[in-house]
């Protein structure tokens, strides 16, 4: 049987959940780099994997398939060694993880992803920064962030919807949160401060799939140290280049 082939970046949030489950779960996969900075995901040859040209996907003995959540859905199901706990079989509990999922694109994901865009990165990809749409999903997720801490994360239990185990759910909307760190720690920290349950579940889910969380994330967080550095730097700048007026 053909190794399962990932085809990601792990600059990708998406993309990192699949690796974390991956690792988690000792799945004998082969990570594939498909390197967003340099418009990989564009070229004909992976489109002919995924015509969306976006990570992640996967190539399972032939079998193509893209996006993260239906790539953690089939992985979980079609893998006999997954843990139960990352997606029940129980239609009740399984449902609760789908709603979770859903609700997670068109609301954490979307601010998330425009946030760190407009404030960080854009200018990286050829792309001038843009405050108003910033502030906007700041605004989307903070309120993401309220959900989660109030609705999600209202019972017992370390995870979402009140598990003692994480699901695949928890994995998805944690690599998003973690894409925070591009704004830098300072700003990470202050988002996050008015949501304790939120930090503690994160510390939950890293605690969960060490130590595979942390080295997943390590490109994110050396890129963001760049981002960071050269925000100081042009800050520093700043008060010598007004006095030259």
């Amino acid at each position: 049987m053909a190794k399962l082939r990932l085809f990601v970046d792990r600059l990708s949030q998406p993309s990192r959940a699949i690796i974390i489950f991956c690792l988690a779960n000792g799945l004998d996969a082969e990570e594939n780099l498909v390197d967003l900075g340099k418009g990989e995901h564009r070229k004909p040859e992976y489109k002919a994997i995924n015509p969306m040209g976006q990570v992640p996907a996967v190539d399972d003995d032939g079998f193509y398939l893209f996006e993260s959540h239906a790539i953690l859905r089939y992985l979980a199901s079609a893998y006999p060694n997954v843990k139960e706990h990352w997606y029940p079989v129980d239609v009740k509990k399984r449902a609760q993880i789908e709603c979770i999922l859903d609700w997670h694109h068109t609301n954490l994901r979307r601010g998330s992803a425009g946030l760190v865009m407009n404030r960080v990165i854009a200018p990286a990809l050829g792309h001038p920064l843009d405050p108003k749409a910033a502030s906007e999903c700041e605004a989307l997720v903070k309120a993401s962030l309220d959900t989660i801490n109030t609705l999600w994360l209202n019972e017992d239990g370390s995870f979402l919807k009140g598990s003692s185990e994480p699901s695949i759910a928890d994995l998805s909307l944690a690599c998003e949160v973690t894409q925070l760190q591009f704004l830098g720690e300072e700003t990470k920290a202050k988002i996050l401060s008015p949501y304790p349950k939120v930090r503690n579940w994160l510390d939950a889910v890293e605690k969960a799939t060490s130590p595979h969380f942390e080295s997943a994330h390590e490109k994110l967080r050396t890129l963001a140290a760049i981002f960071e550095q050269r925000r100081e730097s042009q800050s520093s700048e700043q008060p010598a280049a007004q006095s030259d007026l």
